[in-house]
């Protein structure tokens, strides 16, 4: 009776004892780092694959835009370069979402149980990403219009700088001053494109009242007439629009020139360069503030 209360008891143990000492043999066998090694080769086989498809894929997308370019269908290069970073963009996304599956198979994960349970997952919360799906018809619409494109100049939400990037969700706008502004596109409401249209060009003199307005006006003039010549930014030949403005000590001539997309503010510190010169050349000066004082004690004598 002794002897069968002690089998049963130590039965359990036994069978614990047994079950350490097969994952043990597991754990220091050879298979184990034998599928171990095999899927660490796989999956670095994965990411070799999908390196070399992306390369390939990005040179067929390049050769495909050059032969665009000698085809009779022609896009100007701001729409030809938005497209190609569109792509290049959309081919990184669907290769490295095939990857990942390839890599979950190889760690033998139920890839099929995944997605469904995902598909499940966003139906659920699909009422919350209604500002993701927001920035994807945005995007979109951005593309199929040609709102802007990759190198315009634009200012958008109050940000202003040259477009680095459109994508299905984000833009990414480069100011000046070299930040990188990432904007979601259903943020984007009004957008200013300053590189589609030629721009205007405005500077304003001023000049003293004692000047001899015909004399400063018509060596402005001349001063214009040669710029053409020298700047072929130019697109039609500046004009000087005469007096603009009567300030407290000093009078505005304004000037205007037609130039290609984006040189106006060039434009406009060239223009003030040739005048600045122009003027000292005939000893012309420019208005300084003036302040005129007077004292209360000697207008009291004069009205006694």
């Amino acid at each position: 009776m002794i002897e069968y209360m002690y089998e049963v008891v130590a039965g359990p143990e036994g069978n614990f004892q047994k079950e350490w000492n097969g994952l043990v043999e597991k754990i220091i066998g050879p298979q184990l780092w034998l599928d171990i090694g095999q899927v660490l080769i796989r999956i670095l086989i994965i990411f070799l694959m999908a390196t070399v498809v992306i390369k390939i894929g990005k040179n067929i997308i390049d050769r495909l835009f050059r032969k665009r370019e000698r085809g009779p269908f022609k896009i100007s290069e701001r729409r030809e370069n938005t497209l190609k970073k569109l792509i290049h963009n959309s081919l990184n996304y669907v290769v490295y979402f095939t990857s990942f599956i390839m890599i979950l198979e190889a760690l033998s994960i139920p890839v099929g149980a995944l997605l469904a349970g995902a598909g499940f997952a966003g139906l659920a919360i699909g009422f919350g990403t209604q500002n993701l799906v927001k920035d994807l018809v945005t995007g979109f619409f951005i593309i199929f219009e040609d709102q802007f494109s990759v190198g315009d100049y634009v200012q958008v939400s109050g940000i202003e700088g040259e477009v680095d990037e459109i994508g299905l969700r984000t833009t990414k706008i480069k100011s000046w001053t070299g930040e990188l502004h990432i904007l979601p596109n259903g943020n984007i409401t009004q957008i200013t494109n300053y590189s589609i249209h030629n721009s205007i060009a405005v500077v304003d003199v001023k000049v003293p009242y004692e000047t001899d307005i015909e004399r400063v006006d018509n060596l402005i003039q001349e001063v214009l007439r040669k710029l053409p010549a020298r700047y072929p930014q130019i697109v039609s030949p500046p004009e000087s629009l005469g007096v603009q403005l009567l300030d407290a000590s000093h009078i505005v001539l304004r000037i205007t020139v037609e130039v290609q997309p984006m040189t106006h503010w060039e434009m406009s510190r060239i223009i003030r360069k040739e005048i600045k010169q122009r003027f000292d050349e005939e000893n012309i000066d420019i208005p300084y503030p003036r302040m005129v004082m007077y004292a209360r004690e000697q207008e009291v004598k004069e009205g006694e």
